[in-house]
């Protein structure tokens, strides 16, 4: 099975040498379950001052990354491999939100090229013609799309196969159709239930008794209560009331929380 292929275009390509150095990241390069190359977008200029941006036509305030070292450097990211061209995603705070269910369908993917914006972004030329998705990993502004980029492959490259020692460890997280640890509902995917580990009591706080009782019928019910609970109090908008299963209502109406 061939690696995942991951080619980031970046003004600032030595950002990424110490969030690639470090867990499952690290691990799966050195695993061979993802390749990542950087791709210095100075690099595909001309010009003495290596320019790789310039003022907004229309005025405004901020710079624009210029159309040209784009194209050279998508392009030439994309021939490397006439076979693998690679789906071209622009980190930038216009895109679609990222989600799990997006991470889950890029994972699928054979090559992914990152473009990572800057200032006020890059010249709608290069969206039109050669981006394939915009991705945005939150409702606000960052300088710049390395830090996403850095969010997108940890989250992409941990659904990998090889990528984690125990690859079932995904399927009870967040967001998974398996949160709460109940049988799978993609309806309603919720956050992942409390987690506790010794000492069973730290100052005078203990760890909920049907935790510790063995009996793994109660503690699935005990955690798929909590996970609605969680999700109701912090991510409502995952929840909606009509498509809940008669078992899940029953245990938020259990809670109190109804």
């Amino acid at each position: 099975m061939l690696p995942l292929k991951l080619e980031i275009i970046t003004i600032f390509p030595d950002f990424f040498s110490s969030p690639l150095s470090f867990g499952i990241v690290s691990q799966a390069i050195k695993r061979k379950v993802i390749e990542i190359q950087i791709h210095d977008l100075r690099e595909f200029t001309f010009d003495k001052h290596r320019t790789v941006d310039d003022r907004p036509f229309g005025g405004g305030e901020g710079m624009v990354l210029k159309p040209e070292p784009l194209f050279r450097a998508i392009r030439a990211v994309q021939s490397q491999n006439l076979d693998r061209p690679g789906h071209v995603i622009l980190l930038t705070p216009q895109g679609k939100p990222l989600d799990q269910e997006l991470v889950s369908r890029y994972s699928g993917f054979e090559k992914l090229v990152l473009i990572c914006g800057r200032y006020e972004g890059v010249d709608e030329r290069v969206v039109e013609a050669l981006v394939d998705d915009e991705i945005s990993i939150g409702d606000y502004v960052l300088s710049g799309g390395e830090l996403p980029a850095c969010v997108f492959i940890d989250a992409v490259t941990r659904l990998l196969p090889g990528a984690l020692n125990n690859q079932s460890s995904t399927i009870n997280e967040s967001f998974s159709a398996f949160s709460g640890g109940d049988s799978p509902n993609p309806e309603y995917p919720l956050l992942d239930c409390p987690h506790y580990t010794r000492p069973e009591d730290f100052e005078g706080n203990k760890v909920p008794e049907v935790l510790l009782s063995g009996d793994h019928t109660k503690i699935k019910q005990w955690r798929r209560k909590k996970a609605l609970e969680k999700t109701l109090k912090n991510r409502p908008d995952l929840l909606e009331y009509d498509l809940l299963s008669e078992e899940d209502r029953r245990l938020l109406i259990s809670s109190s929380k109804l």
